[in-house]
């Protein structure tokens, strides 16, 4: 009478997943309905983990961790949609903008922001324009410059040489990986230490050249296609560029890059961003501009996420409707089991096992054959239409996150079969016996 009451562990697992092939067709439509879930939730997992990375390198891999940038506060009324602010013939503008209307930092609030308790020193972000770029008379190439915030506050992802100096008084650039072929250039390496010479005009049209030693060879990036120039280039050109304009003009800017201590903890940074907002500007960190990114990556991923935890749970009632059957059919062999001495503990145990192993094999199965699709398609995209962008591979596998889908999957296909699992424990061996 206690046989069927001192099985294993191991036996129960045997005889749960041998009744889990009882009914082949019951039980591989059920795997089917969970095979969709898991595949889909590892592909969107695997997204979120390679665009995430990926912003990462490109935008949190910063050598300037204690800059901000800081702007005018936007007018409350404007912003509301109050009307237009009065005209000040004396507002200043910022250089190639013809929109007064726009907030722009002039030099008193430069030396404002530069007075704020906790900021070392401030330097106005300008836009430069030149023309062109050329390379020991093998031609003019036009230049695309990248955006001054982009060079202060991150660094490159390059292909050779080393990042910009803003403490060197050298003229610096950064050259695209995509120039070297047009500008005669073998290799990135081959560009490094070399003189090029940007072509700019001045106020008055005329046009002028400044040299620049090629430190170091950038790929292409998030942050765009352009060269990067170091502070003393940036200046250098901005002295060309606005040379010959009428005197007294005061000029203005969009923005301006404001360094701190490395060392501050969140709580200073915070009070800085406090200590300027109260003067009328808006600052951010580089942690504020990822996290923009970031929340629409997780935004993204979260909506996909849940359309598979959908398809999750109508595999659940898949699992409850086959565990239910199978109760039903299998009454009189309850009814036998716990007249043999099995405890409902034992039967419980027999029916969530079954349970489990089903969810098991289905999670198993999708996260395998996302691991191979997805590896599949981010080579194939990685090789043709995101080829330019390095170091993006847009699905990312990692154990931690697939063996995770494959536990929680298991645990809904346990939740999923606590009730069949409990009304075959509960079965009267008498009243199952006599089961017709």
């Amino acid at each position: 009478m206690n046989g069927m009451n001192s099985m294993s562990s191991f036996d129960i697992v045997k005889t749960a997943v041998g009744n889990s092939f009882r009914n082949k067709l019951r039980t591989t439509m059920t795997v089917v309905a969970i095979f969709i879930g898991a595949f889909t939730l590892t592909l969107t997992s695997a997204i979120g983990t390679g665009v995430s990375n990926y912003l990462d390198v490109q935008l949190a891999s910063v050598g300037a961790a204690d800059v901000l940038t800081v702007s005018k506060t936007a007018d409350n009324a404007a912003a509301l949609g109050d009307g237009p602010a009065p005209y000040d013939p004396a507002q200043a503008t910022a250089a190639g903008m013809a929109s007064p209307e726009v907030s722009v930092l002039t030099r008193d609030d430069l030396d404002a922001i530069a007075a704020t308790d906790g900021l070392r020193s401030v330097s106005a972000v300008v836009t430069v324009q030149p023309r062109y770029i050329e390379y020991d008379n093998n031609g003019k190439y036009q230049l695309v410059v990248s955006e001054g915030t982009a060079t202060a506050m991150t660094r490159a992802d390059l292909a050779a040489g080393e990042q910009l100096s803003d403490t060197n008084d050298e003229n610096q650039i950064l050259l695209p990986a995509a120039y070297l072929d047009n500008l005669g250039f073998e290799d990135a390496a081959s560009a490094i230490g070399e003189s090029v010479m940007i072509g700019i005009t001045d106020h008055d049209g005329t046009m002028h050249e400044v040299a620049a030693t090629v430190v170091g060879v950038q790929n292409l990036t998030l942050l765009g296609v352009g060269g990067r120039f170091n502070q003393a280039l940036t200046d250098g050109l901005d002295l060309v560029q606005n040379s010959g304009m009428p005197a007294g003009s005061d000029r203005g800017y969009l923005l301006a890059t404001a360094h701190f201590d490395e060392s501050a903890s969140q709580e200073q940074i915070s009070a800085i961003k406090a200590d300027l907002a109260d003067q009328g500007y808006t600052a951010q960190t580089v942690a504020d501009l990822i996290g923009v990114y970031q929340s629409i990556l997780t935004g993204i991923v979260g909506v996909l996420n849940g359309f598979a935890i959908i398809a999750l749970i109508a595999a659940g009632f898949g699992i409850i409707n086959t565990l239910l059957m199978s109760v039903q059919e299998r009454t009189r062999e309850i009814g036998l089991m716990k007249a043999m001495g099995m405890s409902g503990g034992k039967v419980y145990a027999l029916f969530s096992v079954e349970a489990i192993f089903i969810g098991m094999l289905g999670s198993a199965i999708g996260a395998l054959v996302a691991i191979v699709t997805g590896v599949l398609i981010s080579n194939a995209l990685s090789s043709t239409v995101l080829a330019d962008l390095e170091g993006l591979q847009v699905m990312q596998f990692t154990p931690a996150s697939v063996g995770g889908i494959i536990a929680v999957v298991m645990f809904i296909a346990f939740l999923a079969g606590t009730l069949p699992a409990r009304r075959a424990a509960r079965q009267n061996p008498i009243d199952a016996l006599r089961y017709e």
